[in-house]
C-alpha cells in the first residue's frame, strides 16, 4: 500500500479519457455525416 498519491495516475486517467471522448466524438461525426449523405442523395433522387 503506498503512502503517497501518485500523480502519473491521474495523468494517465485523463489521456485515457481525453483520448476516448475524442474517439467518440471522432465516431459521431462520421456517422452524421454518412447519415447527411444519404439523405442528400434520398433528395436528389425525389
Amino acid at each position: 500500500m503506498r503512502e503517497s498519491l501518485d500523480q502519473w495516475d491521474f495523468v494517465i486517467a485523463a489521456y485515457a479519457v481525453g483520448i476516448l471522448a475524442t474517439l467518440a466524438l471522432v465516431a459521431w461525426a462520421w456517422w452524421d455525416m454518412k447519415r447527411a449523405e444519404r439523405r442528400r442523395e434520398e433528395a436528389r433522387r425525389k
